[in-house]
């Protein structure tokens, strides 16, 4: 009975890191910048394959991990500074321009590196609960989620950065007024974003089988999360994470992968219908 409740335990707790990790970064760019970034799976994908690049030059994993979240971050700093900062206030043009650069980066990247890599395999082994066996490294994965969420709340509540930077998303005007450099704030905060998606990739790197479109594996439940989350990331995404990872975790146990798939896109769109503003705005009419 013990390894039956662990196994579902064990299934929740991937299924929320995976949902967690993926919209990260796009709940930053998206739910606090207004950037409907849809090369948000291009920039997990940069991770992940300068993360294998890093450790088959002999890289130490963990070092090769950080190296692809920053290497995310510098490429989401430059799109920021040419590009995504002509953006803001049209989210329609943002969608286009996202867009072509997603195509473009899938396309240029079949060329340069063909259609398949190889991978680096899954470190840490596995371990034995009854007659299950789990791996070891998801549970990293599940302990990076929780140090995500944990970190951002401390950057955006706790530092001199995140009040400057809120104050830029709520009211750039304003906050410009104060003396705040607001240019300097979306790239960071762009950059941050990015940042968190190259640490996506990095971490799911030796678990992914390498091709230059894997990000599409990321993109639908990164987008998910976030509309169900609502616009405030601090408070909308690890209620959003779960929510959605125990309708998933549910319907795989009894239905199997694709029901949780289509599971997850139907609770979507019920709470879309019953909470326009997402979970963050629920909690914030309750609380007030």
């Amino acid at each position: 009975m013990f390894a039956e409740i662990f196994s579902i335990a064990f299934q929740f707790a991937d299924v929320f890191a995976f949902l967690i990790l993926a919209a990260a970064g796009l709940a930053i760019i998206f739910g606090m910048m207004g950037i409907i970034n849809m090369a948000h799976g291009e920039f997990i994908t940069c991770g992940i394959y300068v993360t294998v690049i890093c450790v088959q030059n002999g890289v130490p994993l963990p070092l090769a991990q950080l190296i692809g979240a920053l290497s995310a971050g510098l490429v989401g700093i430059v799109l920021e500074r040419t590009i995504i900062r002509h953006l803001y206030h049209r989210p329609l043009d943002s969608i286009l321009a996202t867009w072509g650069i997603s195509l473009m980066v899938t396309q240029g990247m079949l060329i340069v590196l063909g259609s398949s890599w190889q991978g680096i395999g899954t470190p840490l082994g596995s371990f034995a609960v009854g007659g299950y066996t789990f791996s070891t490294y998801r549970l990293v994965l599940f302990g990076a989620a929780v140090g995500v969420l944990v970190g951002l709340y401390l950057i955006y509540m706790r530092t001199n950065y995140g009040v400057m930077a809120r104050a830029t998303m709520q009211n750039a005007e304003m906050a410009r007024a104060l003396g705040v450099r607001t240019q300097r704030m979306y790239s960071i905060s762009f950059g941050l974003g990015a940042a968190l998606a190259g640490l996506c990739g990095a971490l799911y790197a030796p678990t992914m089988t390498l091709i230059p479109t894997m990000g599409i594996t990321f993109i639908i439940e990164s987008f998910v999360t976030v509309v169900v989350g609502g616009a405030n990331v601090l408070m909308g995404t690890a209620p959003a994470g779960i929510l959605l990872g125990v309708v998933r975790t549910i319907l795989n146990a009894w239905y199997g992968q694709i029901a949780g798939q289509i599971g997850l896109l139907i609770t979507v769109i019920i709470v879309i219908r019953l909470l326009p503003e997402g979970v963050s705005g629920w909690l914030s009419r309750r609380g007030g």
